[in-house]
């Protein structure tokens, strides 16, 4: 009767020590996506902090942009689509106790298919959540630079709003103007 092999002290460290690399590299990457709260817009000569806090973007020009209706709805329809839903967050979970699953199982034969399995379907879901959630964002921007328009068609003071970080070569600089 054959026995099972004993798994020694390196096998288990080693998951442990991929999940801790995980863990980490994931954190580091919440940290460095963290500076939504630096976009500003100018009006009036001012500048205008846009993100008041990552819960509600756009906020910031919720003052200037709730005197026009058009304006007002399409704030309210970036925000409501900037809300995480949950399905990203299931395809997420999934993701991760698949990767999980993946770092707990033993590698022997067979089972090392379906470890390979578990730890490539879990990257593939987690970055595809991801990628879904970012593109999302980014198409999203569209809704609150179609406000600020909105806005400045038909109230005063202008807003003049990039959507965009200028400082890293990004946008088309849509938040130069000239008025005559």
């Amino acid at each position: 009767m054959p026995t099972e092999p004993t798994l020694t002290e390196q096998e288990l460290i080693t998951p442990m020590l991929k999940l801790t690399i995980l863990i980490l590299l994931l954190f580091s990457i919440g940290a460095r996506g963290a500076e939504t709260c630096s976009r500003v817009a100018t009006v009036n000569y001012q500048e205008v902090l846009v993100d008041v806090s990552n819960k509600n973007r756009g906020e910031g020009l919720r003052y200037y942009l709730e005197k026009d209706e058009v304006a007002k709805g399409l704030l309210n329809e970036y925000q409501a689509n900037n809300i995480p839903t949950w399905k990203s967050a299931a395809l997420s979970s999934v993701g991760t106790a698949l990767m999980l699953g993946g770092l707990v199982s033993s590698g022997s034969g067979n089972s090392q298919t379906t470890r390979n399995f578990l730890l490539i379907g879990g990257a593939t879901m987690i970055a595809v959540s991801y990628l879904i959630s970012k593109t999302n964002q980014y198409n999203n921007e569209y809704l609150l630079l179609k406000s600020v328009e909105e806005y400045n068609k038909r109230n005063t003071p202008k807003i003049f709003f990039s959507p965009t970080d200028p400082k890293h070569g990004l946008g088309a600089g849509i938040g130069i103007g000239q008025e005559f």
